[in-house]
């Protein structure tokens, strides 16, 4: 719903269109034929549409990273035995428990630690590799596997091997330091790599954490941890693996918010499982999905959102850049569900969304080019200052507005504590730009929500809803100007508008005396006989407003109602097939770029409108 005064508008108790002389014909009962197929993008072409290139974010894997070295001629092996272990080998000592590795090289590591550690401490180059082969360590007072200091630490999950590591729930650190502070902790760059099982149980804080670059590229790794699963400060790089998270705050963060260049997340692949208490995948800089399989669930998912209060419990949420490349992505967070506290961009991917407050929300701008995105349950499905639809598929259900375009900041979780009160600036150049891309909308409140301006050049939009008449299919306060493209918008009246007659594309309004039942057909046909759309909205209707190449200046069009529907029906509109009896309801002639519409598309209050927006 716009956040702004609007006059109060009677409810047109009559047809707004009613330029046709003469009476209007009875009931038709004769078999009416399919609408022919639509072009969503019959005015300029997309390919015509200038398409900024996206910024990218290039990870580079080292030889290490990918190859897991399990076995070396030079190889140190540590035997764990309980509460002693046994070294064959140099570059590593035992004492009490703790084995200290101080040489970069090959350790392989077997056997059980009861309460011991493997500290890495070198001032060496060259990586420490340690291949864990099946290994269980278990630290009550501190992190079972800590690198103190190396030029590079790097995990290899021997083959078929089965690893378990598990700390306490309270450390014992040195005074004036508050690290290690996770299970797996590295002060420098840790890479995860092989083809076995990494079990993590964190109950002191963190599960997997590294100070400077993360990186993940095979293995199959369970972390469960009372605060985050996995965090790398500078950056967390995920490749391949099988990856199930459970976590009481974040699944997997990236927090350098001090160095722009840092604080990123980039997902190329793998599968994901993450269960988190906050947000599913955070990172202060960008967050980058490329590829892989992803399943997230964020603040106990879309039927907690009530419970979230001001907590942040979003499904992915980037502090300057969310880019979705590719990839399976199934979100259900309390919070919104894709998130951008600056720019946000689908070029990609098969993206299922369902969230209590946004589907996808970038404070800044949002941009989509392709992909499939359906986003099953939301309070608002797409919300930005700036909103542009190149391409892709986009369905979208929506509790309140489908599509809003407004300005503000919602980087924290839910203003006062519920969703969908985010507290806008009432400033800016708001702007929706759809330029190609198939767009459904199933909204309670408005299906678009424009507080600024609206341009459709090209693409197919269909909306289905609201019902109450305080909310519109279409709600805007510049101008909606259309010059391609197909628009179906079916919803309640009191509050209905239509494209602007800066259109350069024709475009009519119907309303109806009184609300249609969800399911009802409604089709437009040509006076000849043919055809120009049937569609069928999903809920109770009384204003249908339609744009389309088809529709031609001087040229008369008949709208019936009801009828049986034979054929098939995509998100509403009939693509293949018949529609049998149903009742004229009107008729109108184009002779203006808004035939039925006045007050900048809106239809005006006190009676029947002529078409073209001019009282009688």
């Amino acid at each position: 719903m716009i956040k702004h005064t609007l006059l109060t508008l009677a409810l047109v108790a009559a047809l707004i269109l009613s330029a046709c002389a003469g009476a209007l014909p009875g009931p038709i009962e004769a078999e009416a034929s399919a609408a022919p197929t639509l072009s969503p993008t019959a005015a300029p072409a997309l390919a015509e549409t200038t398409v900024e290139p996206l910024p990218t974010v290039t990870i580079t894997y080292a030889e290490d990273d990918l190859l897991a070295e399990e076995r070396s001629p030079t190889a140190t092996t540590l035997a764990l035995e309980g509460d002693t272990v046994r070294i064959d080998g140099g570059g590593a000592v035992a004492s009490g428990g703790v084995v200290t590795i101080s040489a970069a090289g090959t350790y392989i590591v077997s056997g059980t630690l009861h309460d011991g550690q493997l500290l890495v401490d070198t001032r060496d180059e060259e990586p420490v590799i340690l291949v864990l082969d099946g290994a269980e360590i278990t630290s009550s007072t501190s992190a079972p596997i800590h690198v103190a200091n190396a030029g590079k630490a790097i995990i290899t999950l021997a083959e078929g091997s089965v690893n378990r590591v598990t700390d306490g729930e309270s450390y014992v650190l040195p005074e004036g330091t508050d690290e290690p502070d996770a299970a797996i902790f590295s002060h420098d760059d840790l890479t995860i790599n092989g083809s076995g099982t990494l079990i993590v149980s964190a109950n002191y804080r963190n599960g997997i954490a590294g100070k400077d670059d993360l990186k993940i590229t095979g293995g199959e790794i369970v972390v469960t941890a009372v605060n985050d699963a996995i965090r790398g400060r500078d950056s967390v790089a995920i490749r391949e693996g099988r990856l199930t998270l459970l976590a009481g705050a974040d699944g997997v963060q990236s927090n350098n918010d001090v160095d722009a260049e840092k604080g990123f997340v980039v997902i190329e692949g793998g599968t994901l499982d993450i269960t988190a208490g906050l947000d599913g995948i955070q990172a202060a800089a960008s967050l980058t999905v490329s590829g892989g399989t992803l399943t997230l669930k964020a603040g106990g998912g879309s039927a907690a959102a009530s419970n979230a209060g001001d907590a942040s419990m979003k499904g992915l949420k980037a502090g300057a850049a969310l880019m979705i490349t590719g990839g399976n992505l199934t979100v259900d967070a309390a919070d919104d569900a894709l998130h951008s506290n600056g720019s946000a961009t689908i070029t990609g991917g098969e993206i299922v969304l369902a969230t209590g407050d946004d589907g996808v929300h970038a404070d800044e701008t949002l941009r989509i080019d392709d992909g499939n995105l359906a986003i099953t349950r939301s309070y608002e499905g797409l919300e930005s200052a700036e909103i542009t639809i190149n391409g892709g598929t986009i369905d979208i259900t929506a509790g309140d507005d489908g599509i809003n375009v407004a300005g503000g900041q919602d980087g924290s979780g839910f203003a006062g504590g519920r969703p969908g009160r985010d507290q806008f600036a009432q400033m800016g150049a708001y702007h929706l730009t759809i330029n190609g891309g198939t767009i459904v909308v199933d909204a309670d409140g408005d299906g678009i929500d424009a507080n600024g301006t609206i341009d459709m050049t090209g693409g197919t939009v269909l909306i289905h809803g609201p019902t109450g008449n305080w909310n519109g299919a279409l709600d805007y306060m510049g101008a909606f100007t259309m010059t391609g493209g197909l628009l179906v918008a079916a919803g309640s009246a009191g509050m209905a508008q239509a494209p602007s007659p800066s259109s350069t594309q024709y475009a009519a309004m119907v309303t109806f005396p009184s609300a249609l039942p969800g399911g009802t057909p409604v089709r437009v046909v040509e006076d000849g006989g043919a055809t120009l759309l049937t569609f069928v909205p999903r809920k109770a209707y009384q204003s249908l407003v339609i744009s389309t190449p088809e529709i031609i200046r001087g040229a008369t069009y008949h709208v019936l109602t009801g009828g049986s529907v034979e054929g098939t029906v995509l998100d509403g509109l009939l693509t293949d097939g018949t529609v049998t009896g149903g009742t004229q309801a009107t008729s109108f002639t184009v002779t203006e770029i808004v035939t039925g519409g006045g007050m900048g598309g809106r239809p005006m209050p006190g009676g029947p409108v002529r078409p073209g927006g001019t009282r009688p």
